[in-house]
């Protein structure tokens, strides 16, 4: 892994190294006839890994998955916060693929052309998501006379979402065609057919975001695809994978590097998230050990140290029946929605990422503070597109959408096997295994994941239509853990899971349905058009009312 890593060095090096220092060409700029395509695409992988954390903290926040430090929704991801995701898309990964692509196809580098297709793809899907209309056309040409390129205009999102699909498209094409050389695949290891396999799964959750403005061309789109059944199985997950180096670089997860520090801090976990997983069913979920670490196993008695411990919750979360300060007795100890009080002494309190996907410590009741050598050592993952996911994307389509067929309720059932035994068998390859073997209360691992899929199949059995659709959208939350940029997708798209925790206060604010445009972007380009501070106006594909599970 440190291999990955050392890249980064290579890139900067290329820089210089290829480049004929004679004055008349500047050697901080790589030129088509000297450029090494394949640093190029490791450039691109990497900083892709970099943007799926980036969007992915801002849906993980705002979809309770892990706690949002802001007492008003208007005051969350101010415009300065998107500059480094926007800069990171624009600057680095877009630019980097336009560069490469005509040379790459000149030299017959189709495999090249593939990973970085795939990745445009996603990277202007994710842009739309979060942003709708944004720049594109006029986006990476800045000398070109025809147009203003310092000042790009927007181009309309349903038509940068079908540049995406067309990149997904001619992706496909390049891993069936005959190709010169061998990238480095980050992500795959060079096995060709996996990044087909997800181009289809790409292109589910394409057609799935649609379903509200094209119901009938992505029922038929759907239908076609699980018809073909080539999506990624067990064994062909999409993830980036770090090491545990720290330093010269850092090569370790991002979440373990900012938690696991002598002092501890970092992130709070979300109250709401961790009462879903150990209080709400009358079974435990599985994966509560390895998503989360306390610290401590039984909670804090100290208000000085976590002061709702001297509060009686608000009243709006008494009426309507939310969690407050703790979930449980057993030591999970995080933050409700919205708290934005100030940080007390409690890094080495408050509950810890786990072993899942952070690469951190199993919780085996060890009860022991977090520290940079523990656990897995950063050695976690992105789960940027699982196995699970597709067969909870498909249970959405067809219990939602007219048209799409299929028994809803045994793809929702995979999805949740095939999450849990994919969290178990990840973290069992890390330095954990043998924490995770000889821990007692796991021993029985596979017969407790029935047990809760038994649940989940008496509340299916007992629900109506509404119902199953919040259980379907609350079981794919629960198994989308460290990927924020499809939960806050699922939110929008079906306003699943319902009855969120709210804010502390009783007046928190509006959901954005959006983000800002980045400051960088609305003060130095004059067509740029900022937001109102509400952020209630809509990406293309979310039609949905007021109300439709946004109210929290």
């Amino acid at each position: 892994m440190k291999k990955i890593y050392s890249l980064l060095v290579a890139l900067s090096l290329v820089l210089v190294s290829s480049c004929d220092l004679d004055l008349q060409q500047d050697p901080n700029n790589v030129a088509p006839e000297t450029a090494s395509l394949d640093l190029v695409l490791n450039r691109i992988q990497i900083d892709f890994a970099t943007f799926f954390n980036q969007t992915g903290d801002t849906g993980m926040r705002l979809t309770r998955m892990i706690n949002q430090g802001s007492n008003l929704y208007e005051q969350t991801h101010q415009p300065v916060a998107m500059d480094a995701r926007w800069t990171n898309a624009y600057a680095n990964i877009l630019n980097n693929v336009k560069f490469m692509l005509p040379l790459a196809e000149e030299a017959n580098f189709r495999r090249h052309m593939g990973i970085a297709r795939v990745i445009q793809a996603y990277t202007l899907m994710t842009l739309v998501d979060y942003f709708d209309d944004v720049p594109w056309t006029e986006a990476l040409d800045p000398n070109n006379p025809a147009i203003d390129g310092l000042n790009p205009n927007y181009d309309d999102a349903a038509s940068v979402y079908a540049v995406a699909l067309a990149s997904l498209q001619a992706a496909r094409e390049d891993f069936a065609a005959t190709s010169i050389g061998a990238p480095q695949d980050l992500y795959y290891n060079g096995t060709w057919a996996n990044w087909v396999r997800l181009i289809n799964a790409l292109e589910l959750k394409y057609h799935l975001n649609r379903k509200l403005v094209d119901p009938a061309g992505s029922a038929s789109a759907i239908n076609a695809l699980i018809s073909a059944n080539n999506f990624i199985q067990p064994g062909q997950e999409f993830v980036f994978r770090f090491g545990t180096n720290l330093t010269d670089p850092d090569s370790r997860h991002p979440r373990f590097a900012g938690q696991y520090t002598p002092g501890g801090g970092g992130d709070y976990q979300s109250t709401w998230y961790m009462w879903r997983m150990t209080e709400e069913k009358s079974v435990t979920d599985p994966r509560a050990r390895f998503y989360f670490y306390r610290q401590v196993t039984s909670n804090p008695t100290d208000p000085d140290q976590l002061r709702c411990l001297g509060e009686i919750a608000p009243g709006h979360y008494l009426a309507g029946g939310w969690p407050f300060c703790l979930p449980g007795t057993r030591g999970y100890w995080g933050r409700d929605h919205l708290n934005a009080e100030g940080i007390p002494p409690d890094g080495l309190g408050r509950t810890a990422w786990g072993v899942y996907p952070a690469g951190g410590r199993f919780d085996d009741n060890a009860g022991a503070p977090v520290s940079p050598t523990a656990g897995a050592g950063g050695q976690g993952i992105h789960p940027i597109m699982l196995p699970a996911f597709v067969d909870f994307m498909i249970a959405e389509a067809i219990h939602t959408m007219d048209g799409v067929s299929g028994d809803a309720k045994s793809y929702l059932e995979a999805g949740v096997e095939k999450s849990m035994n994919f969290v178990r068998a990840y973290a069992i390859t890390t330095s954990q295994a043998g924490a995770i073997n000889t821990f007692q209360p796991l021993a029985d691992f596979n017969e407790q994941v029935e047990e809760y899929i038994e649940v989940v199949a008496r509340q299916w059995d007992q629900a109506n239509a509404d119902v199953r659709m919040d259980i379907i959208g609350r079981e794919y939350w629960l198994a989308l853990f460290g990927n924020g940029n499809e939960s806050y997708n699922l939110y929008r798209r079906t306003g699943k899971p319902g009855n969120m925790q709210p804010g502390l206060l009783e007046n928190f604010g509006s959901f954005p349905r959006t983000m800002f445009y980045p400051q960088n972007h609305a003060v130095t380009n004059r067509n740029a058009v900022q937001r109102d501070e509400a952020r209630r106006d809509r990406v293309f594909w979310d039609t949905n009312p007021e109300g439709n599970g946004w109210v929290y």
